[in-house]
């Protein structure tokens, strides 16, 4: 009889275990939110759903941030679809009368529905579309964890995800540069400093890794001074014979029409009779003008004499009196003395390639080309020059271990201008050769512009990751929009309302479009390009002489 207690108490003990099992998914299960609306019509990838205004705005009081923005303008919604949820972007709302609203949705993927409500593995793309009817519910910021979820592959964070202040927004670094990709903003956004911002991270993922970018400002070698290789006028040393023949066109000539061709057809004749008379082409088979052939401009000089003083008419020597007088003048001026100096020439290829491309990088993957100092009028040469040298590189090393190279290219909209009339045709043609076949040599193309209205529509097309700040102007958003996959239209409408070093970012680089707050960059990686303070500067005095004569002195000698 004393046993029975003893014997009830253990039975109860058991049972109880036997029922725990039981409870714990429910009280493991996120709590459970009202829906908020339904969807009304299903049309591919854009689709219409009621909501209801006051469900809307008991919404705005959750303390979880995505579930009080649910519904609204750039904010995700989900339906459940079988055993899937379906995710999807609210692009526009609008009133319907009886206290609900329709809004226009874009679908952006779908993830796996557990058990207990809960999403995972989810990809882009829809399989199963909703049929009208269905209920559409809030998203939380658990869902938003899931769906922002970076996998395995290379990658860099770059800020968080809107409206969560711990998601983090990542970029995929192989589709990206694979892809190439574009950087666009109107000034004063915060550009620079978050192109340093990617530029870094990058850098810090793959320390040896092979980045050029072109910098007209000269404004990156503040960011970069401790992991890159810094190079301007000083120190870039480009050989003038590293121009192809197109390139020496546009420096040394100075026509047009019809007399234009007859100096090109002239120059060609005494430039390949230069390149052929160096030692290095006594090893190579077959010269051509293009061939990146050292040769002496004395050579070139002599050449252009003797050719004039066949001719039996003093008449004809005009255009090879033309050529030697701008030979003359690029040998003397001491503003291309970075390209046309010196009357030793030797064959420095091999280096100029491994210093400007960081073969090896030696723990410094990125080169920063200041072209600031370079004369106007052969700026879009120099850049011609390099970019060419990156594409032409790339399909030489085939055979080598390959060494994929990334081109960045600020002010893009300067060396592919909407207008294909304007100057610079040399790296218009490389710049968009490199945007339609780079790929498949291992050359990804960087862009960055503040004026994406005036850059070629054809290169924009070719970036398949577009990483938008906020643009101002109405062409620039509508070129913009155009560029953009349908599935970020959405987001596309947020790009005005953008905050300073807030971007949208869509295309192969991320698994659907985002909104990113850029992280915050140390004080000694940010480009030197911050706002002046005028309200402060001018409270300031003192020293005005000093100031203007050692600028005066910079001034005049070009910067020495």
């Amino acid at each position: 009889m004393d046993d029975q207690p003893n014997l009830r108490q253990f039975i109860d003990e058991m049972s109880s275990f036997d029922e725990e099992p039981a409870a714990r998914p429910v009280r493991a299960a996120a709590p459970e939110l009202p829906p908020i609306g339904q969807v009304v019509e299903i049309a591919g990838s854009s689709s219409q759903i009621r909501m209801k205004t006051e469900t809307l705005l008991e919404m705005q009081q959750n303390p979880d941030p995505a579930v009080a923005m649910s519904g609204q303008v750039g904010s995700q919604v989900k339906m459940v679809v079988g055993t899937n949820w379906l995710i999807a972007n609210v692009r526009t709302l609008a009133a319907a009368g009886d206290g609900e609203v329709v809004a226009e949705i874009d679908f952006l993927g779908e993830g796996s529905r557990s058990s207990n409500g809960t999403m995972s593995n989810f990809r882009r793309g829809v399989t199963r579309y909703p049929i009208p009817g269905s209920t559409v519910l809030p998203v939380s910021t658990d869902d938003l964890r899931s769906v922002f979820a970076a996998d395995d592959s290379p990658h860099v964070e770059i800020g968080t995800v809107y409206p969560t202040d711990d998601i983090r927004g990542a970029l995929y670094v192989d589709p990206m540069l694979s892809k190439h990709f574009a950087i666009l903003g109107s000034t004063g956004t915060g550009k620079s400093t978050s192109v340093s911002l990617i530029l870094h991270r990058i850098s810090q993922l793959s320390p040896e890794g092979h980045i050029v970018m072109i910098d007209p400002h000269g404004e990156y070698s503040a960011a970069f001074k401790s992991c890159g290789e810094l190079f301007n006028v000083d120190n870039l040393q480009l050989p003038y014979w590293l121009l192809n023949f197109e390139e020496h066109c546009e420096v040394m000539l100075t026509t047009d029409g019809a007399e234009r061709q007859r100096d090109a057809d002239i120059l060609a004749k005494c430039l390949l009779a230069a390149r052929t008379k160096g030692k290095a082409a006594e090893s190579l088979g077959k010269v051509t003008v293009d061939s990146p052939i050292p040769y002496l401009l004395t050579d070139l000089n002599q050449i252009l004499v003797a050719e004039m003083g066949k001719l039996d008419r003093a008449g004809d020597t005009t255009p090879y009196q033309r050529l030697k007088n701008k030979l003359d003048e690029l040998r003397a001026d001491p503003r291309y003395t970075f390209m046309f100096s010196g009357m030793l020439v030797s064959d420095t290829m091999g280096s100029f390639i491994g210093k400007l491309f960081r073969l090896p990088a030696h723990g410094k993957p990125i080169s920063i080309v200041d072209v600031s100092g370079v004369p106007s009028e052969v700026t879009s040469v120099v850049v011609s020059v390099l970019a060419r040298m990156v594409f032409d590189y790339a399909i030489w090393s085939r055979t080598e271990a390959q060494r994929p190279i990334l081109l960045v290219c600020e002010e893009a909209h300067r060396y592919v201008p909407k207008d294909e009339n304007s100057g610079g045709q040399a790296v218009r043609k490389i710049l968009e050769r490199i945007a339609k076949e780079g790929r498949k040599y291992g050359v990804s193309l960087g862009l960055i512009t503040q004026r994406p209205s005036d850059l070629a529509e054809g290169v924009l097309s070719q970036c398949g990751t577009i990483i938008s700040m906020r643009l101002n102007n109405d062409r620039d958003q509508a070129c913009v929009r155009a560029a953009m996959p349908e599935g970020a239209r959405g987001f596309l409408d947020a790009i005005p309302a953008l905050r300073n070093r807030e971007c949208i970012v869509c295309g192969e680089g991320v698994a659907i479009p985002i909104r990113v707050r850029f992280d915050d960059l140390e004080p000694e990686k940010r480009p030197a390009s911050s706002d002046p303070s005028f309200a402060a500067s001018w409270r300031e005095t003192g020293d005005e002489e000093g100031i203007i004569t050692r600028t005066v002195k910079r001034w005049r000698g070009h910067g020495r």
